[in-house]
């Protein structure tokens, strides 16, 4: 089925532009971090619509994720549907919100056993993402759906020790060869979370958008790669809406600090006024390109790493 209905000349209008050098760059690409629908947040596309726009463009994988609730359940039934027929895989994982009952070992455990791949350590609820948005107009979706307001997260102690509830999930996330992602928890969280996820045994590790949120320098995301862990930047943060753009020299920057071997870069999309992902990583691969980025480096840093992290 074609997914041309989903093109928005606004936000896409480059799609029909030709460009094979980066297409061939799209073959075999992997996003981590998709958002499509149902979702409390408004959406441009279902995970259906995710998947055949990826396939399309012959991505190997796409992860589905939500903020609320998890989405393994959701892409089981739509295996029926159409889902298993495409030339793609699609997995799921669940983030640990309120709305899952936060740092949940049992929400863990079903996720990845049904199927998931991906534990994303608090977003909305962690403590850096409520004083961001406090103070900062970042365009972060509004739920359509009347949610009470988020309650900090912390997976701290007030003796500055990991919670002995985040060991549990992470000895279910090594025993289950899943990536951990470290959400939206602010650099002192971050690093105590890396640490202790090497403790208990965490091969596959993805530090979320740095710069965003989290608040990390160069040198910070450096260090963390270096303790093993994966760096991902969200192509819609500098590809995205131009009103919204970041500098490609800060993406650059990072790259830098980290290494291709250790940078990941995903959409973060699906939102209703941001471009579709298929769109994001065509525009990255050619901005990328432009700015002198070896067309090897590019191919590892949309794909490859990705693929190494989801697939065991």
């Amino acid at each position: 089925m074609t997914t041309d209905h989903l093109i928005d000349p606004d936000l896409d209008g480059d799609r029909r532009d030709p460009d094979p050098e980066a297409d061939a760059l799209l073959v075999g690409a992997v996003d981590l971090h998709q958002h499509p629908g149902p979702s409390p947040f408004p959406r441009r596309m279902d995970i259906l619509d995710a998947a055949r726009d990826a396939a399309g463009a012959g991505f190997k994988a796409i992860v589905a994720k939500s903020h609320h609730h998890s989405m393994v359940t959701d892409i089981l039934a739509l295996g029926p549907a159409g889902l298993d027929d495409l030339p793609v895989t699609v997995r799921g994982g669940v983030a640990l919100n309120r709305t899952v009952g936060g740092l949940n070992p049992y929400a863990v455990e079903l996720a990845l056993r049904m199927g998931g791949r991906v534990v994303w350590f608090p977003t909305l609820a962690s403590s850096a993402h409520i004083e961001h948005h406090a103070h900062h107009d970042t365009g972060f979706p509004t739920s359509v759906v009347e949610l009470r307001p988020n309650e900090v997260i912390r997976i701290l102690g007030a003796d500055g020790e990991v919670l002995p509830e985040v060991r549990d999930i992470l000895s279910v996330i090594a025993a289950e060869q899943a990536v951990l992602t470290c959400g939206h928890l602010g650099v002192e969280e971050t690093s105590a979370l890396i640490g202790a996820a090497r403790q208990e045994g965490v091969e596959r590790i993805l530090v979320n958008h740095p710069c965003f949120v989290v608040g990390a320098s160069t040198e910070q995301a450096g260090e963390w790669a270096r303790q093993g862990a994966h760096i991902e930047h969200c192509l819609v943060m500098y590809f995205g809406r131009p009103e919204r753009r970041r500098d490609i020299g800060e993406l650059l920057a990072f790259i830098k600090a980290a290494g291709p071997e250790r940078t990941v870069l995903s959409s973060d999309s699906g939102q209703k006024a941001n471009p579709l992902p298929v769109t994001l990583f065509r525009r990255g691969a050619r901005g990328l390109l432009d700015a002198g980025v070896p067309e090897e480096d590019v191919r590892r840093m949309l794909g490859s790493n990705a693929a190494g992290l989801l697939f065991p």
